[in-house]
């Protein structure tokens, strides 16, 4: 049996939510225009719910949900099938990118915190939903601000998106580190924790930033604390369920957390096992 490693080596980033685009606005805004453009109603709830998983995926899961496949066929005779779902997602792809620069703001906390892991010598790797093409836009703005990963795995570039764990696989093959469970997955989705627990990483899920709050800074900063607070513990609750191993508001609070992974580790603990 091989023992566990003793030291982390990597952590893993989420971008949209998590390092960049407080609230993860921009995809939920653009899924809920394309819907309506053919005059179907999507909520931002509805929008949000599949957030984290392969931008083609997500639309077919708000187009399966109940409220919004009733609402389809009433208006079309017929269900919305892969064919329509290709047109929906040829719409997406260049509406997002339109937005995308105005989304790319380095969330307050993420550079520093990715140096100070950095400083630990631990290397640092991203995955996204987002198509290399829109990565194109988010990269070179992340990088003006700071932050500037070694490594950035996008949607295509495996055989599957998340929760499958084919990207944080991937990701350690271009970092060089092993094995797993000396990894750190950070994300503010269920799907990107589950995508974390299925390649045997540490799992991290973020509130307050990410998409389970849903709301930009200037939003958050005008909340009143008692109902931020309420937004954050739900979120909180659906992170935890999907097996987050720990829950911060933001990544700027990671560098605290780290030190606390590598003395389990050094207990012999492993995540596939807690």
């Amino acid at each position: 049996m091989i023992s566990p490693c003793k030291q982390l080596t990597a952590v893993v980033f989420d971008w949209a939510g998590t390092t960049v685009d407080h609230g993860c606005c921009a995809p939920a805004l653009v899924f809920q225009k394309i819907f309506a453009a053919r005059g179907i109603e999507v909520t931002a709830a509805q929008a949000r719910e599949p957030m984290g998983k392969a931008k083609r995926d997500h639309i077919a899961a708000i187009a399966a949900m109940p409220d919004v496949a009733a609402a389809w066929k009433a208006k079309f005779g017929s269900p919305c099938g892969d064919a329509e779902i290709d047109e929906l997602y040829a719409e997406f792809l260049p509406l997002q990118k339109q937005i995308l620069k105005d989304y790319s703001d380095l969330i307050p906390g993420v550079a520093e915190a990715v140096n100070q892991c950095r400083e630990r010598g631990l290397k640092i790797g991203s995955s996204t939903g987002y198509t290399p093409e829109l990565m194109e836009v988010v990269i070179p703005e992340a990088q003006r601000q700071g932050y500037e990963p070694d490594c950035v795995l996008c949607s295509g570039d495996t055989a599957q998106g998340r929760p499958a764990p084919y990207m944080l696989h991937s990701a350690a093959e271009q970092l060089g580190v092993w094995p797993m469970w000396s990894i750190v997955k950070v994300d503010d989705t269920p799907v990107g924790i589950e995508a974390g627990r299925n390649a045997g990483c540490w799992t991290v899920g973020i509130t307050r930033t990410g998409n389970g709050v849903g709301l930009s800074l200037e939003e958050t900063e005008e909340l009143p604390a008692e109902e931020l607070q309420s937004r954050c513990e739900a979120a909180a609750g659906k992170l935890r369920a999907a097996g987050a191993h720990y829950i911060l508001e933001s990544v700027a609070d990671l560098p605290a957390l780290i030190p606390e992974i590598e003395q389990r580790l050094a207990n012999g603990e492993s995540p596939v096992t807690v």
